[in-house]
């Protein structure tokens, strides 16, 4: 049953794309990425002030890179968002799994000469395949630019949720995971206006109606929940079955990106999501089910062990 909080977060993953697309109509990204922050620091302090909890924590560095790396994932993502369509920003940052199983098919071939992992390499290639498949409407409108900073960002995602998973291991609960990743959101939105504007004037969009209003506390609102769902999925659910429900988060954005947007796919780009949701649901099971033999979850699946 807990590990169902994981179909929770993704439905609130998908609407918070929604509102971070229709937000990048009017802010810049590292506004959205400010303004998450700024939410979600605001709901998380009251939440620990009530709750009798601390801020204070023995492991400061970690907190530090889980936010830097986080930050420039979530940044990256944000304004791919903006400048794609919702259902194929989120496949594309759904591609986590996928770096990781190459990582371990890079590290098993370098110390185990002649010792090929036939399951990671055929999940891996497939991905890639789904991925050309996806990008063949990107390639014809000039939006490779985007779809590239999604696909870096997954590889972002990767290595931020090994530290998610370590600070996990140290005891942090996810209360102060995620509140210490809102002030990274903080100072990187604000350290973001200011290398935009160079040596001019900091510009900054006005929240000057109740729909800008609601867009941005929704971004907010929803990804804090999200996270804290998502986190609490991983702490006490069965972990093979949270890693795999993260992948309806490609079946929400799709919807989302149909009824909200009017989004329209060839028989390719359905197609390349198939492929991707498939070839990443199989990799998180061989690296969870049958790496290194049995080796601890947080060496080998990192995704799957957030």
């Amino acid at each position: 049953m807990h590990s169902l909080w994981m179909l929770f977060a993704s439905f609130l993953f998908a609407a918070m794309g929604v509102c971070v697309k229709l937000a990048s109509e009017i802010y810049t990204t590292s506004e959205l990425v400010m303004y998450r922050g700024i939410i979600g620091m605001t709901i998380l302090y009251t939440m620990i002030r009530l709750q009798g909890g601390t801020l204070k924590t023995a492991y400061a560095w970690a907190h530090t890179w889980r936010g830097v790396v986080g930050v420039m994932s979530l940044w990256l993502w944000f304004h791919s968002i903006g400048q794609l369509p919702l259902a194929t920003a989120m496949t594309l940052n759904y591609m986590a799994p996928i770096w990781m199983a190459l990582w371990l098919f890079t590290h098993g071939w370098w110390h185990r000469t002649g010792h090929i992992e036939w399951p990671l390499i055929a999940a891996v290639f497939m991905s890639f395949v789904g991925v050309v498949l996806l990008l063949q409407p990107a390639f014809e409108k000039d939006q490779l630019g985007p779809a590239l900073m999604a696909l870096g960002s997954s590889v972002l995602t990767a290595m931020a949720y090994l530290q998610v998973r370590k600070l996990g291991q140290l005891g942090e609960p996810e209360y102060r995971v995620v509140f210490y990743f809102c002030v990274s959101n903080l100072l990187a939105g604000v350290g973001g206006q200011i290398l935009e504007a160079g040596a001019g004037a900091v510009t900054w969009h006005a929240i000057d109606s109740w729909r800008n209003f609601a867009l941005l506390l929704g971004i907010g609102l929803l990804a804090t929940s999200a996270q804290v769902a998502m986190t609490r999925a991983y702490r006490l659910g069965k972990t093979l079955v949270v890693a795999n429900l993260q992948y309806t988060g490609i079946v929400f954005s799709s919807a989302w990106g149909v009824l909200v947007f009017a989004d329209s796919f060839d028989w390719h780009a359905w197609l390349g999501i198939a492929i991707i949701l498939a070839s990443g649901s199989a990799a998180t099971f061989y690296n969870t089910r049958s790496t290194e033999r049995g080796k601890a979850i947080a060496d080998t699946d990192p995704i799957a062990s957030e």
